[in-house]
């Protein structure tokens, strides 16, 4: 059996590096398909734990996922929410940990622009609900609009709730130490700290390994910071002097 891990945030393959760097967890359409690719008895297990992200990476995983000829058992651990919850809907047996949760809500975003822009902008995301309550539909049956009425309202849903509505079809077994979510709490990264991470990641790679830096007490030489304190930088604002930022 061919497990696959749902884990952190849902990125695309572009952004996969940056997450991998920075030592989030995380999954994307290309480890998917690797995984799917290298499968060979036709049985796949999705371990989830996430609280999404990319809806259009979702949606490329989920699509994967269903049209694998192969048996795809979800097994939800600690949290499906938003674009994981969407993958969640790709499994022929979807089972839910008895202390995990499921969360769905309508798709967000960031816009600016003119009342043009703002209008095109409001179309796209109707239409992506739209596109996200297909693959809740096709899981439960349920009618579409009490499914974007839900969406509207971010609904939560215990594990039990998640199989009464029909989002799940087992409360797994239980464990000795169960894991207890109430957060999304997933690490997602916007396009502009992307783009700066890249940009300081490629300086990095270009830095040659014998640099050193003054402590302004003694002036005393001392190795560049680590790998890990330039990360904690990066992630805190803290760009390079010399960067004119």
């Amino acid at each position: 059996m061919t497990k696959i891990k749902v884990k952190g945030a849902v990125v695309s393959n572009d952004d996969a590096d940056i997450y991998d760097w920075l030592g989030y967890d995380y999954v994307s359409p290309s480890q998917v398909e690797d995984a799917l690719d290298s499968d060979t008895d036709e049985q796949i297990q999705v371990d989830i734990n996430s609280g999404g992200g990319s809806v259009f990476a979702a949606s490329e995983i989920y699509s994967m996922l269903s049209a694998y000829s192969g048996k795809v058992t979800v097994n939800i651990q600690g949290l499906a929410a938003s674009a994981a919850s969407v993958i969640a809907m790709a499994g022929d047996e979807v089972n839910i940990s008895p202390t995990a949760q499921m969360m769905i809500h309508k798709a967000s975003t960031v816009s600016v622009g003119n009342a043009d822009d703002l209008a095109h902008d409001s179309k796209m995301m109707d239409s992506t609900d739209q596109s996200i309550i297909n693959a809740y539909e096709d899981k439960t049956g349920m009618n579409r609009d009490d499914i974007l009425q839900m969406m509207s309202n971010e609904t939560w849903m215990t594990a039990q709730e998640a199989v009464d509505k029909g989002f799940a079809d087992n409360v797994s077994a239980g464990t000795k130490t169960p894991q207890i979510v109430n957060t999304i709490g997933t690490p997602l990264i916007n396009s502009d700290a992307i783009a700066k991470i890249k940009t300081l990641m490629a300086k990095a790679r270009d830095a040659k390994p014998d640099n050193k830096v003054e402590t302004p007490e003694n002036n005393v030489p001392k190795p560049t910071s680590s790998l890990k304190d330039q990360k904690l930088a990066i992630l805190f604002g803290k760009d390079d002097e010399n960067d004119g930022n």
